[in-house]
């Protein structure tokens, strides 16, 4: 009887991790208490392709719409995906991202990456912790902020991001419904720029 490879467990349990959450990380194989060695044997084998530093995923898995978002994000735990990245996730906009936005808790060390180019925006308090959901994207789960709060963030730094980027985002998300006045609203009001943007939103009611 052919007896099974000493690595068959932990191999199956780093594919399944890859199958789950779309991005493995070697550090991610810690809590399994998996050597890193079998993730690099199974990219020797090609079960598994290396898509940035530190970070696999199955060889056979679909083409990455959006890899910057999902390498990013896998890179920089607790930091949101925000402002244009957002946007152009929701439709939202037609701006192509020359960045990966993201939102960060004030306080928070600035992550260092190569690449894809970053830009960071901060907040604190409701207006950060308010306004965050997930989406599924590659396979992976992404924190990002919701439509309502990403528009109303866009008019909060619209010094950076564009007031165009911004009244555009707001009329399609009106237009499209993926938030109501009373949503974006709120999520104004959070962001303390509700007297800024009430004006725009009577104009497109």
């Amino acid at each position: 009887m052919t007896e099974p490879h000493p690595d068959q467990g932990p191999r199956a349990k780093i594919l399944e991790l890859a199958a789950d959450a779309g991005v493995v990380r070697p550090r991610d194989l810690a809590a399994y208490d998996i050597h890193r060695m079998t993730l690099t044997r199974l990219v020797d084998e090609g079960l598994m392709v290396r898509v940035g530093w530190g970070l696999y995923r199955l060889t056979n898995a679909e083409p990455m719409g959006a890899p910057d978002v999902v390498l990013v994000s896998a890179r920089v735990p607790g930091a949101v995906i925000g402002l244009v990245s957002a946007l152009s996730q929701y439709g939202l906009t037609l701006e192509i991202p020359k960045t990966v936005d993201l939102l960060l808790p004030r306080g928070m060390a600035s992550p260092k990456m190569d690449y894809p180019p970053l830009r960071l925006f901060r907040a604190s308090g409701d207006s950060f912790d308010q306004g965050i959901t997930a989406i599924d994207l590659d396979g992976a789960r992404v924190p990002i902020t919701t439509p309502a709060k990403t528009v109303a963030d866009c008019f909060k730094f619209r010094s950076r991001v564009g007031k165009d980027i911004a009244l555009e985002a707001l009329r399609e998300g009106l237009n499209k419904k993926r938030f109501t006045p009373a949503e974006f609203g709120a999520a104004a009001k959070v962001d303390r720029v509700l007297a800024v943007v009430r004006p725009y939103v009577e104009s497109l009611l």
